[in-house]
């Protein structure tokens, strides 16, 4: 499929946007982060990964957006279909684009939001952040929840860029017998990894977790290791690669050799609990609801795991709304999609997680991601 969106993409995000400008009474909304800048605009550069230089865009109740960023990018935002791009020479330690940010915002209106609830964050200086607002009538307040419900669902053309993330990821999982053996040091495997996901088309692998252990594993976040892999042990491989902007996040676990009768019972409970919360995610359903189905049969009720959630959100970002935790009461909606992702513990310090990609559908769920098998793969 063809890389970025079309401009009438763009364009309905924006009359969305500014439909529930018209109900919250917002003059405009300020937005600092790659995700929220790049879903109004297409901007995409790896260049966000330097700190030094913030980027603002501005979405008006009424009009275009407008981009007040560092002159360096500006070649880069005239090649998007935002017209009216506003500079300043970057990085300037007396008023690195407060100045210019300031005249564009007044101009619009004094009441202005801002991203400012869970999973969100100012990608600016909070001195600057306070010089802005002391140049405003008003100081900068909440959006309104407001782009957070636009990026909760997707459209099909965002699906589809994270279907294609999942198709390369499930190719790479494929060939994960090709680097990983008995001897094989955990590091190399987590390396060789990433190579076969930029072999099959990832554009980058900003995220790997995972582990190996005997029988199960008890931490999934600590880089790899020297330790090689042996018999008896599981690996597990846990990846969010990217595909024109949008993540895939979901793991594979292999049998070094075969797997005990107690990882073999774990994994297959695993898989119960998503094919269950597959069939129960539907329209109307909670992400609360989700919860409680995989976690009925991973624990008997007991209210989950030291993990804290069984899934979340995704798409422009690794994790996004909603988590899949017993207070979050989001309803389910069509477009939106998630990760299911139930862990079990087998006994202090073995564990197993299993994660799988889905969209909500208007009659239930549709796999992004190719799900697995009750029977772990052995290697």
């Amino acid at each position: 499929m063809p890389q970025g969106f079309t401009i009438a993409e763009f364009k309905a995000r924006l009359k969305r946007a500014q439909g529930r400008m018209d109900d919250a009474d917002l003059d405009a909304i300020l937005l600092t982060t790659e995700p929220d800048i790049r879903y109004f605009t297409g901007y995409l550069t790896r260049f966000w990964e330097s700190p030094c230089r913030p980027w603002f865009l501005v979405l008006p109740r009424a009009g275009d957006p407008i981009a007040v960023i560092p002159s360096i990018g500006a070649a880069l935002m005239a090649r998007t279909w935002i017209s009216d791009i506003r500079t300043w020479r970057a990085p300037d330690l007396d008023d690195d684009g407060i100045g210019l940010l300031a005249e564009t915002l007044r101009a619009l209106g004094p009441r202005i939001g801002t991203p400012s609830g869970l999973q969100s964050h100012l990608r600016m200086p909070l001195d600057d952040f306070g010089r802005l607002n002391a140049a405003l009538p008003k100081p900068i307040g909440a959006d309104a929840g407001i782009l957070r419900s636009l990026r909760l669902v997707k459209s099909d053309a965002e699906i589809e860029k994270i279907k294609t993330a999942c198709h390369v990821a499930t190719r790479a999982f494929e060939r994960v017998p090709e680097i990983a053996r008995v001897g094989q040091p955990l590091e190399a495997v987590f390396r060789d990894f990433q190579r076969l996901c930029l072999e099959e088309g990832a554009d980058w692998v900003p995220y790997l977790a995972g582990a190996a252990a005997q029988g199960g594993y008890g931490d999934v976040i600590s880089p790899a290791d020297e330790r090689p892999l042996t018999a008896g042990d599981i690996l597990m491989l846990d990846t969010g690669l990217v595909h024109d902007g949008y993540f895939c996040d979901f793991d594979r676990n292999f049998a070094i050799g075969n797997p005990s009768p107690d990882v073999a019972a774990g994994h297959s409970r695993l898989i119960e609990a998503t094919y269950a919360a597959f069939e129960a995610a539907r329209p109307g359903k909670t992400a609360a609801d989700l919860f409680h189905v995989m976690d009925k049969i991973v624990t008997g009720g007991a209210g989950g795991s030291e993990a804290g959630r069984y899934g979340h959100g995704l798409g422009m970002n690794l994790t996004e709304w909603p988590s899949l935790i017993p207070t979050d009461h989001t309803p389910l909606v069509p477009g939106m999609v998630l990760t299911l992702e139930p862990g079990i513990e087998l006994a202090p310090g073995r564990a197993l997680v299993h994660e799988e990609n889905i969209v909500i559908r208007e009659n239930g769920a549709e796999w992004l991601s190719q799900p697995y098998g009750a029977e772990m793969r052995r290697i």
